[in-house]
């Protein structure tokens, strides 16, 4: 058993809440904008933060819990309209536990000017994003997004960019979903200053990365 797995779901909330409060404050997500939810390992039900409530100042007792049908387990506010996508990424990856939705600017300014975020340009990219899919606008709370953003994680992904909207990070507990969002943003700052200097930004050797794989068993 892992030490996530010793965690209450008292403990659950009020990272969710720290890590809210976080993202706001690093402006990466809005007062309004953005979603974090987290489960147990193994649970078929998770806690999710409230629809139009303030993010920087959440309380454990405005958190929602659901099932993965949506259907409402514990709690007095509505759940963010995007639960589906949450949701959706439970259902097939019972490896993730945590999935948060930000609104990182720089990646999707680079996304939308059409640069791909790369996941090799440092060594913790490396190590932690491995494999980054993005997918094109869908309504936020639609069936056609959750569907959209269901495919993509199956495909293994850790990382999700939504174009025109926000980018989801998919963990195994939230420390590491927190950790995804904040590097996917450090990562695009990088590539934007080295596109500001007229360069391609350089990525970590391939031979490198294949030394990577095999000492961290990635």
């Amino acid at each position: 058993m892992s030490e996530f797995e010793l965690f209450s779901e008292d403990e659950l909330k009020e990272e969710i809440i720290r890590i809210s409060k976080t993202l706001y404050e690093r402006s990466l997500i809005t007062a309004l904008g953005g979603n974090i939810s987290a489960r147990i390992p193994g649970a078929r039900e998770f806690w999710i933060t409230p629809s139009q409530v303030f993010k920087g100042a959440l309380k454990p007792d405005d958190l929602v819990k659901l099932n993965l049908d949506g259907d409402l387990v514990e709690g007095f506010l509505k759940p963010s309209i995007e639960w589906p996508m949450h949701a959706a990424v439970y259902k097939v990856r019972p490896d993730v536990n945590a999935v948060v939705h930000a609104h990182n600017p720089m990646v999707l300014g680079l996304t939308l000017a059409g640069k791909r975020i790369k996941t090799t340009i440092t060594d913790e990219a490396v190590l932690l994003l491995r494999r980054i899919e993005e997918i094109e606008f869908k309504f936020p709370g639609t069936t056609q997004l959750a569907e959209a953003v269901a495919q993509a994680a199956s495909r293994g992904a850790r990382a999700i960019i939504l174009k025109n909207h926000g980018v989801l990070a998919l963990g195994t507990n939230l420390l590491e979903a927190e950790a995804i969002v904040e590097l996917l943003e450090a990562i695009a700052t990088i590539e934007f200053v080295c596109y500001t200097l007229g360069r391609e930004p350089p990525e970590v050797p391939p031979e490198e990365i294949e030394v990577a794989k095999k000492y961290w068993g990635i």
